[in-house]
C-alpha cells in the first residue's frame, strides 16, 4: 500500500457521490416515460434539468482538481471516473430527448427493461460511490455491474430481434432502434464507471 505524507482532500468523494446520486434521480425520471398517460415533454425537460445538474458536479470535480494539489487518489483516475458518470446521464438524457422529439407514445415493453436494468446500475453504484472512502467491499459491487450490463445486452438483442420481425412500419423502428441504442449505451457507460472504480481499487491498495 502507498503511504501518503500530505493531508488528503476528502471533498473529491462527496462530490463523486453527489454525481452518483444524481444517476439515481435521472433514470428515475427516465422511468417515468412509460408510465400511461405520461407527459413525455415534462419529463424530457426533468431529465434534461438532472442532467445539467450533473454537468454541474463533474465541472466542479474538474475545477477542484486543478486547484489541489493532494488528491485522495491518481487524479487521472479522478478525472476519467468524473467524466464516465457523466457520460451516463449524457445518454440517458439523449434517449428521452428523441423520445420526445419523435413523438412515441408507446415503447416496447423491452426498452422498459432496459431502463429497470438502468435503475439497478445507477442504485448499486449510488451506494458503493462512498466506500471509495476506504476501497474496501467494492469487488461485488463491479461483479454485479457486469452482470447487469450483460442483461442489458441480451435485452437489446431481444428488442432488435422484434423490431426487424416485420410487424412495425420502418420509420417506427428506425426511431426505437435509435433510443434503445442509447439506454444501451448508458448501460456500458455503468460498467466502465464499475471498471473505472476497480482499476483505483487495484492501483491504490
Amino acid at each position: 500500500m502507498r503511504l501518503r505524507l500530505t493531508p488528503q482532500d476528502t471533498a473529491f468523494f462527496d462530490m463523486l457521490s453527489a454525481s452518483a446520486d444524481n444517476l439515481v434521480r435521472g433514470v428515475e425520471a427516465a422511468a417515468k416515460i412509460f408510465a400511461p398517460g405520461a407527459d413525455h415533454a415534462a419529463i424530457g425537460e426533468e431529465v434534461r434539468k438532472i442532467e445539467h445538474d450533473e454537468d454541474e458536479v463533474t465541472h466542479g470535480i474538474l475545477r477542484k482538481l486543478n486547484s489541489t494539489f493532494v488528491t485522495p487518489f491518481d487524479r487521472d483516475d479522478i478525472y476519467r471516473l468524473a467524466g464516465r458518470l457523466d457520460d451516463v446521464m449524457d445518454f440517458v438524457e439523449a434517449a428521452v430527448d428523441l423520445v420526445v422529439l419523435y413523438k412515441l407514445e408507446e415503447l416496447p415493453p423491452e426498452v422498459a427493461e432496459q431502463v429497470d436494468v438502468l435503475q439497478r446500475a445507477a442504485l448499486i453504484t449510488a451506494e458503493a460511490m462512498p466506500r471509495l472512502r476506504t476501497r474496501k467491499d467494492l469487488d461485488v459491487y463491479w461483479i454485479e455491474v457486469n452482470r447487469l450490463e450483460n442483461e442489458a445486452d441480451r435485452l437489446y438483442r431481444r428488442l432488435l430481434a422484434k423490431l426487424f420481425d416485420g410487424h412495425l412500419d420502418a420509420l417506427t423502428v428506425l426511431k426505437v432502434k435509435e433510443v434503445a441504442e442509447q439506454f444501451e449505451a448508458a448501460a456500458d457507460a455503468f460498467e466502465n464507471v464499475a471498471n473505472g472504480i476497480e482499476t483505483i481499487v487495484v492501483k491504490e491498495t
